[in-house]
């Protein structure tokens, strides 16, 4: 069940056209290749994509460590790899959240792996008070309470990512 808004839809709003500028601003002489951490952030993807004025490439990366409950399981799954290239090329890493920062370590591992130029992570929340490891987040929406959850990408048992405002999951 839905409890209170966390995030409105209009400070998502705001927060991506602070994300798009700053990041227009960092990609002056890169060849960026923007990949998705799916399926939490294809909203905030959608949304801070189309405000780049900039040509970009776009893929899609999908691992699953929740499953149907509200904990990280802690073992990280590949579910669906990137198709593009990413030699020699800037990589900005787009997340819906970043919780333990163990997701999103092992998926930085996996792209390090082909050898980009660089990797920095695009996050649209972050809850510090649950990171298990470190992860820097180069551009962040902003952080939140150690707080489950949905709306706006973000579900329980892939319910809720439909919803337009951040609500915290209040289970009966």
């Amino acid at each position: 069940m839905l409890g209170s808004v966390v995030v409105s839809s209009e400070e998502i709003d705001d927060m991506i056209s602070r994300l798009a500028s700053e990041l227009e601003a960092d990609l002056e002489d890169r060849s960026p290749v923007f990949i998705g951490v799916l399926k939490g952030c294809v909203f905030f993807f959608t949304d801070l994509t189309r405000r780049i004025r900039r040509s970009l490439e776009m893929d899609f990366i999908q691992v699953s460590s929740y499953g149907a409950s509200t904990t990280s399981s802690g073992s990280v799954v590949l579910v669906k790899d990137i198709t593009v290239d990413v030699r020699d090329r800037d990589v900005y890493l787009v997340e819906d959240i970043v919780d333990t920062g163990t997701t999103l370590t092992d998926v930085i591992r996996l792209l390090e792996a082909r050898h980009p130029r660089s990797i920095q992570v695009v996050s649209l929340l972050s809850k510090p008070s649950r990171r298990q490891v470190e992860v820097e987040i180069a551009f962040l929406g902003t952080e939140i309470e150690d707080l489950f959850v949905v709306g706006y990408g973000l579900d329980y048992g892939e319910r809720y990512r439909n919803v337009p405002d951040i609500h915290v999951l209040e289970t009966p």
